[in-house]
Parts: C-alpha cells; sequence; structure tokens
C-alpha cells in the first residue's frame, strides 16, 4: 500500500466513521473496494434532482454527510421547480437520477405522463408521511374529514376544486383512492388540478382551491400558517405505502451498472442514517429546512417527521406510522407488487386505456439485482419475497396476485 493510499485511507476513515458511525468493515477500506476495483463506478459525479419536500431526505444526507465517497462517486442534489420539470430533465439526460414519485416513473415509461422512455426504479425513498389537507373554510362548515366532505358537497353544490402534484403521481392517487373510498367521483364530481408541492399553500391561501393531496411539510406548513387541517394522512389510505423512488433511466443503468449501484448503496446508508434516533432525525430537519433545500422553518417539517401530529383543529396524536426512511430495509425494497398496485390506479382512472401486462412491467423497471447489490455492500437487510401484501383503507387487500381483476373491481372509476 502506497504512504498516499494510507493518507487517504485514515482521513478517510476518521470523517466517515465520525459521521456515520459505521461498525465492522472500515468504511474507507469499503470504499477503495468500490472506487479502485471492479465495482468502480463509471461516472463519479452524479446529479441527482429533488424537489423541495421532506422526502429528499436521503439524497441530500448521503451528500451532506460524505456517504457518498465511501462509494466512490460524488452526489451532487439539484433543487428542481416542479415534477414535470423532474421527469423532463431525467428523460433528455440533464439529471442523472431523481428523488421521483413511484407513479412518475412508471408513468413515463408507458408513456402516459409525457414523453415515453424506458425508465427504471433503484429503491424505495420512504414510506408514509403524505396528507390530505382542506382549507379552513371547508373545515368550518362541518369538511374535516372524508364523510364531512362527502356530505357538504352534497349539500352545498358547487365546483369542488383539488390539487395534486402530478398526473401519474402518488399524490394523485392518494387523493382518488380517498375521494373515491368516501363517495367522491374525482373525475365527475370534482376538479382536480396539478399544483407543484412547494406552491400548494400559496395557492390554498388565496383560495385556488380547497383541498390537496402533497408530501410534507406542506401539510404541517398549512396549519402552522392557519390556512388547512389535515383530513387524513396517507398512512391511513395506505400503511407503510410506497412513496419516493430513486429514479433513472433504463439507458442509465445499463451504461453505468457501478454508478447505480454506488449511489443506491450510499442513499440506502443515509436512510439508514436517518432512522438511526432522534438526533439524527432532528440533524436532518435542520439540513433541509436550509433554503437550498426544502426550504422552511424547522418546526414545519421536525415534527411529523417523529409521529407528533396535529390537525389543526386542536387534535393531537401519536402516529407510529409516520414518515419512514429505512425501519430496517422493510422501506426500501422495489417490491414488484408496488409498482404494479400504480399501474392498477392508472388503468382504473382511465391513464391507461388497455391493463397492461403488470408484472412485466414491473420486472422491467424495478432494478431488484441492482438493488440486492447495493444492499449487501450497505448491509441492508433484504426481504424474501418481491411481492407483498398490504390492506388499504376500504379493507381491499392488494398483494399482486391478479393485478387486472383488482384494477376492475372499484365501483368508482374513471
Amino acid at each position: 500500500m502506497t504512504d498516499l493510499l494510507k493518507t487517504k485511507l485514515s482521513r478517510r476513515s476518521v470523517l466517515q466513521t465520525a459521521a456515520v458511525g459505521a461498525v465492522g468493515i472500515s468504511p474507507a477500506l469499503r470504499a477503495v473496494v468500490y472506487a479502485q476495483g471492479s465495482d468502480k463506478p463509471e461516472k463519479e459525479e452524479v446529479k441527482i434532482g429533488f424537489i423541495p419536500l421532506t422526502d429528499c431526505a436521503s439524497v441530500v444526507m448521503a451528500s451532506v454527510l460524505g456517504i457518498d465517497k465511501k462509494y466512490g462517486v460524488k452526489i451532487v442534489p439539484s433543487k428542481e421547480a416542479s415534477w414535470a420539470g423532474v421527469r423532463d430533465k431525467l428523460v433528455n439526460g440533464e439529471l442523472d437520477f431523481a428523488h421521483a414519485l413511484y407513479g412518475l416513473i412508471y408513468g413515463v415509461h408507458l408513456g402516459v405522463s409525457g414523453p415515453k422512455k424506458d425508465m427504471a426504479v433503484l429503491m424505495t425513498l420512504n414510506n408514509n408521511g403524505q396528507a390530505i389537507t382542506l382549507s379552513k373554510k371547508l373545515a368550518e362548515k362541518g369538511a374535516v374529514d372524508g364523510p364531512g366532505l362527502a356530505k357538504l358537497m352534497a349539500a352545498e353544490k358547487r365546483e369542488y376544486t383539488f390539487a395534486q402534484t402530478f398526473p401519474t403521481g402518488t399524490h394523485a392517487m392518494w387523493l382518488y383512492y380517498w375521494l373515491a373510498a368516501n363517495g367522491i367521483d374525482p373525475m365527475k364530481d370534482a376538479k382536480v388540478i396539478t399544483v407543484p408541492p412547494p406552491q400548494m399553500v400559496a395557492n390554498m391561501r388565496v383560495g385556488n382551491m380547497d383541498g390537496y393531496c402533497v408530501g410534507e411539510p406542506w401539510g404541517h406548513r398549512a396549519i402552522i400558517d392557519g390556512i388547512g387541517i389535515t383530513a387524513t394522512t396517507t398512512q391511513d389510505i395506505w400503511k407503510d405505502h410506497p412513496e419516493k423512488v430513486l429514479g433513472t433511466t433504463s439507458e442509465f443503468v445499463k451504461k453505468y451498472p457501478n454508478t447505480a449501484r454506488a449511489v443506491t448503496a450510499a442513499i440506502l446508508e443515509a436512510s439508514k442514517w436517518i432512522d438511526s434516533g432522534l438526533a439524527n432525525k432532528n440533524k436532518m430537519a435542520e439540513t433541509i429546512a436550509d433554503k437550498s433545500y426544502v426550504n422552511t422553518s424547522v418546526d414545519a417539517i421536525n415534527q411529523r417527521i417523529l409521529g407528533r401530529y396535529q390537525n389543526g383543529l386542536g387534535k393531537t396524536w401519536d402516529d407510529p406510522n409516520y414518515m419512514k426512511f429505512y425501519n430496517e430495509g422493510a422501506v426500501n425494497f422495489p417490491y414488484l407488487s408496488d409498482g404494479m398496485w400504480f399501474l392498477t390506479q392508472h388503468k382504473r382512472w382511465g391513464l391507461l386505456k388497455d391493463h397492461p401486462d403488470y408484472l412485466a412491467v414491473a420486472k422491467q423497471i424495478n432494478q431488484i439485482d441492482i438493488y440486492k447489490q447495493a444492499a449487501a455492500a450497505s448491509k441492508t437487510p433484504v426481504p424474501k419475497d418481491v411481492m407483498r401484501t398490504s390492506k388499504l383503507m376500504d379493507g381491499v387487500v392488494w398483494d399482486g396476485k391478479d393485478p387486472k381483476k383488482y384494477a376492475d373491481s372499484f365501483k368508482v372509476h374513471g
């Protein structure tokens, strides 16, 4: 070993062990295996797009803590204005990866949300932690939850406007599912518009919408600002639901497989760090609240990431199903059934005209093999099955076994 390499190892070992608290094999030694061996990343600096939301945290912290360097890459987080912008920059190669809506990646792959391009999901970034907000004006008339909203809309006939963040995205699907489960047809009984996440609160403040579904901190921000109430959380729609993913193009994965693996491993380790205790969560909240990232107050972020909820009407509760970034690796595995669920909802609401080959599409997009390799490198546990079973708010079970039947089973559909 050369003196130069010894010096580099020594310095990196001290810095990274202090930052991440890694155990077992030295992080610096592991970095050498990645950076110098056959797994050396083909592209060593990568640009990762993100939208100002709490769940961009693992991408940001992988960079801020220097975890990326352990795996031979440099992550450059790039703040984006809208999900449509993220889509366009991923497709044209301006971004290497993105913190992205699960349904955005699937929509692009199938050509139902803009330009069609083969896409890839490398990992799930988080579960839970989104919310549906209703305006204070609606709440004052009794619309504080789904049944209350349905009752008000039936009694006071007018055009009700709700916002989501991207037509094939997660927030659209949570909003539609929740409205339909409460007897409100989102396609016939309401007007649904698309608004970028950071603009939700401002639009509600000036009366442009009656409600919206978005990721934190923009649900809690409406409560802090006194303009909205939390009608439901998305974890109450589907406990431990998939939310954002680390997305890229299929072309990028094929061209730079080692880079894809290294970036996934770094973000997995950052996810583990975030979920490792109160001090780390608070450090994360302080970091991402900065104007470079989410650009909000720390108190808009640091309550709900600990499960401390209030609805804006005096009700408070501790929710064990708050936003999770790691949860012993249970969060991050790119289950095929998760991707397939979004396809069933795209078919339900008429975004897809015909049933796709649900399983084949999920296998094309979700990069199970690369994920497993990254999980091994970051010592992340991997589940035995590529499918999982979930029960949603209406009692309907989703297990991925008969997606066509499931998609066609809903009474309210597009």
